[in-house]
Parts: C-alpha cells; sequence; structure tokens
C-alpha cells in the first residue's frame, strides 16, 4: 500500500477529530459539561457516540481477524455484544439515569451509602478502564505500521496525545460530537470498499471460500473445554455490557428515563447494522489472504483486502478509506474510556465522597485525564500483543464479574448490604483479574488454559453468590433509606413532574 494515502487518511480523521473536539469546547463551561454533557444530550445523538465510542479496535478489525482464523464460530463475540445491550435496556438503562449519578462509584454510594464501597468501585473502573484501553493503543500501533512501515509505538502515540488533548480540552460535552461523527465514518469506511471487494470477488470467479469442518463446532472443536469456551465468551459479552464504565456513563447524559431506553433500542440496531461488514472481510480473507493467518496477523486482514484483491490505485484509496475507519475506532473508544476512568480519578484526586457534594473540578478532571492514559499506553508498548478482540474480553470478563452483579442487585434487590457489595467485588474482581496475568504469563493449557482464558462463566457465578450471601449474613447492615432510593430508581419522571402540578 502507499503509505502516502494512509498518512492523509490519518492526518485527516485526526484534524477531523480535533476540530470538533474544539467546537465541543466551545460549549463545555460548566463541570456538569465535563461529566455528563449537563444530561443534555438527545437519543440520537447519544446512540450515535455510543455507537462510536462501543465499536473498538475490537470491532473494527477484530471480528474480522477471528472469522478469517477461526470461522463462524466467532461470531458469537459480536453478538454478544449487541445483545448485552438488550439485558443493559431491560434491567438498568432507565433507573440508572433516575439515580442522578455521574460515575459508577457514585451510584454505589447512592445506593448502599457506603465510602468504601464507591472507593472498591473507583478502583475497578481503573482496573477496567484500563484493560480496555491497552488493545486500543496495541490496534492503533499495528494500523499504523502496516499503513506506512512505521514502528508500532508512534500509531500508540499519535492515539494517546490526540484522546489527551479532546478529553482535557471539552470533555463529555466535545468528546459526544467528536464519538457520534466517528460512528458514522466507521460504518461508512467499511461499507464503501466491500461493495468494490465484493463485486471483485464475483467478476473474479474464485470459488467460495472452504469452510473447514471445526469452523462450525465451538470454538474450533467438540471437546468439553470448547463448549465452555463458547459460553464463557457470551456470558462475558452478554453481562459485561452493562458493567462498561465508558457505556454505562453514557446514559448519565441523557434528559430523562425514558430517553435512556430510546437511546438503547437505537444502539441496537446500529450495532446490528455494524457488525454485518466485519463479517464479510473475515470470510474474504478466506480467499485472498490466508497466509496472514500463519503470520499471525489476522487482525490486519480489514486493511490489507483491498491491495490483494484490487491492487492498483482503487485499492490504495480503499486501504486508506478503511484505515480512515480504524484509526476513528481507537480514537473513539480511548476517549470514551478515558473520560470514564478520568471522572473517577477526578473525584478522588478531590476527595469527594459524599453523593451530593459538588463534583471535582474541571483541572482536577484534566489532571485525572492525562494520569490515567499513562499506565495503558505504558502497557501497550511493553506487553506482547494478543489479538484485540480476545484481550477485550478481558474487560468484559472483569466489567461482568463485579459490575454486572452490584448494578443488577442494587437496582433490583433492596437487600444488597455495603459489606455483601465488598464481598461480590473483590471476590468477582480477583476471580477475573487474576486469569489473564496468568494467561498473559503462563499461557496454560487444557482446562486450566480454557478457565484462565475465558472466566466469566464461573468468575460472574461468584461475585453474583458473594454479594447475595454475604447480604443476607448482614441485613442489618442494609441503608435506612434503601425504600427511598428504590423508589426514586423506579420512579417514572412523568410521575414526578404530575406530582409537582
Amino acid at each position: 500500500m502507499n503509505a502516502t494515502y494512509g498518512v492523509v487518511a490519518i492526518t485527516l480523521v485526526a484534524l477531523a477529530t480535533v476540530g470538533i473536539g474544539a467546537f465541543g469546547l466551545r460549549v463545555s463551561r460548566t463541570t456538569s459539561d465535563f461529566y455528563v454533557a449537563s444530561r443534555s444530550v438527545s437519543p440520537i445523538w447519544n446512540s450515535s457516540a455510543i455507537g462510536g465510542e462501543y465499536l473498538s479496535a475490537a470491532s473494527f478489525l477484530g471480528v474480522a481477524g477471528l472469522v478469517l482464523a477461526s470461522g463462524a464460530d466467532m461470531l458469537w463475540y459480536p453478538i454478544g455484544w449487541t445483545a448485552g445491550y438488550l439485558l443493559l435496556l431491560v434491567f438498568v438503562a432507565a433507573p440508572l439515569r433516575r439515580s442522578g449519578a455521574y460515575t459508577i462509584p457514585d451510584f454505589a454510594q447512592l445506593r448502599l451509602g457506603s465510602i468504601a464501597v464507591r472507593r472498591l468501585a473507583s478502583a475497578l473502573v481503573v482496573a477496567v478502564g484500563w484493560l480496555y484501553l491497552m488493545p486500543q493503543f496495541q490496534g492503533a500501533g499495528l494500523t499504523v505500521r502496516t499503513v506506512t512501515g512505521s514502528p508500532a509505538w508512534v500509531g500508540t502515540a499519535l492515539v494517546a496525545m490526540i484522546v489527551m488533548v479532546n478529553v482535557v480540552s471539552g470533555g463529555m460535552r466535545s468528546i459526544t460530537f467528536v464519538q457520534a461523527f466517528q460512528y458514522w465514518l466507521k460504518l461508512t469506511a467499511l461499507l464503501v470498499p466491500v461493495f468494490f471487494l465484493v463485486h471483485a470477488w464475483t467478476l473474479d470467479g474464485s470459488p467460495s471460500p472452504v469452510a473447514p469442518t471445526d469452523w462450525f463446532s465451538p470454538f474450533g472443536g467438540t471437546d468439553p473445554t470448547s463448549l465452555y469456551l463458547t459460553y464463557s465468551v457470551l456470558a462475558a459479552t452478554f453481562l459485561g455490557t452493562m458493567g462498561l464504565p465508558h457505556v454505562v456513563v453514557r446514559f448519565y447524559t441523557n434528559p430523562d428515563g425514558q430517553a435512556a431506553r430510546r437511546t438503547t433500542l437505537i444502539v441496537l440496531g446500529l450495532l446490528g447494522a455494524f457488525y454485518l461488514l466485519p463479517t464479510i472481510y473475515g470470510v474474504l480473507g478466506r480467499i485472498y489472504a490466508p497466509d496472514l493467518i500463519a503470520a499471525g496477523r489476522t487482525d490486519a486482514v480489514v486493511l490489507e483486502l483491498p491491495a490483494r484483491m484490487l491492487g492498483g490505485t482503487t485499492g490504495e484509496v480503499l486501504s486508506a478509506v478503511l484505515t480512515a475507519g480504524a484509526f476513528a475506532a481507537f480514537l473513539s473508544t480511548s476517549s470514551g474510556l478515558t473520560m470514564s476512568v478520568a471522572g473517577v480519578l477526578g473525584q478522588a484526586l478531590t476527595g469527594i465522597d459524599r453523593v451530593g457534594s459538588r463534583l471535582g473540578g474541571v483541572a482536577a478532571f484534566r489532571i485525572a485525564a492525562v494520569l490515567c492514559l499513562i499506565v495503558p499506553v505504558t502497557l501497550a508498548l511493553s506487553a506482547e500483543r494478543i489479538p484485540v478482540a480476545s484481550s477485550v474480553t478481558f474487560a468484559f470478563a472483569l466489567a461482568a464479574s463485579t459490575f454486572c452483579p452490584l448494578l443488577v442487585l442494587g437496582v433490583w434487590w433492596r437487600g444488597l448490604t455495603d459489606i455483601g457489595a465488598i464481598a461480590g467485588l473483590m471476590g468477582g474482581g480477583v476471580c477475573a483479574g487474576v486469569a489473564p496475568i496468568l494467561t498473559i504469563a503462563a499461557r496454560p493449557e487444557g482446562w486450566l488454559g480454557a478457565l484462565m482464558s475465558q472466566p466469566a462463566l464461573w468468575s460472574v457465578p461468584v461475585g453474583f453468590s458473594l454479594m447475595i450471601g454475604v447480604s443476607l449474613l448482614t441485613r442489618h447492615r442494609a441503608p435506612a433509606n434503601v425504600a427511598r432510593t428504590m423508589v426514586r430508581l423506579h420512579t417514572p419522571e412523568r410521575i414526578d413532574v404530575d406530582r409537582r402540578s
């Protein structure tokens, strides 16, 4: 691929991102603007922004790479990532918005009245954010290296710098505009080239890709560990979505609970439309780029197909379009994650431990945004790269094992206590947190390898069981105002308006 086209594509996306962020800076004046865009984002804007930040490197590059390497069974990943929003819609979207919280730790303290729960939730937000940020930066390095031949650290540093400028400058208000734009850019970047690629395939007369038998077995096999891996991925992606900090914080920006539900419905449609496209790239890769499997570069199949199938200027231009979309994926997701982590760290820096006290100032937020980028950038530069879709699943498993029980039980069960929440957060967090470390460091095989590489199927029940069991043993610790809090979470805003009138 001609590096010039790729450089131009990356430059245009970077300039557009900074330019739109600068526009957001003009309307970001208050602390509420920086944290939750003053809770005034419409469902259309918010759903586009959620699509922008949620469709990360794992979606844009990783899904096609997984389909190329392992076949149709890998579609459980995008199915889980999309269906997770259905659970979010049913169980937590509207109550979260009605809580009036700004972050997950805010909600935890509002519901349980415990500073200890708040601080533990804050630490887990940071952990989930860092786990999710690292593959974004690694994917950026892969993309820039594939397109320009430069060292991988160039792409990592470039994305980190742009994210830092946008988040520090305009906060949530600015990022909302940026991410909404980037969703439609990513969709267009995949959609336009696929017409040319499918047309070239039909003219070429190449046969349909031969599907090995193991494509249609759970995770490439019929043994019990393969079946376990399939269900564990489903558990992580279904339940982890509602616990991702950068997803949850988006629902705090809606005007009310009804708007939060409408936003979720639109998001389901946007994600479903998007995930049709990477699958096509993965299937075409079986014909035109099977060598990427042996080379361990399956994540690059989306970027390389135009040059291999079309060649010439057309192939180079379409590769540049895909590069623009991939770069937008890194920027949008990294921005959302940085926002969610910086919001929590900003409050921690100002020592705020009481719901209802004033938020951490803009200055604290900006300092936190810089600090929260240091660790994932360092990890991305030093850690061995693993497939982006697989590494993102670690973050989903951690969120599913900790925040999913906290949110579901906190919203629907008045018996949850602070001690129970702490036990569940710690137990589920330790189980899901140790697993990726062992997987990367020791690479265990057999059942141990399966249990560690996809821990959600056993770590989520640990989180739920500990929260429920310990709460039943500590009933006397239930907050005195739990009845009032539950009414607040489940009473539609229009009823409050009717009462005031």
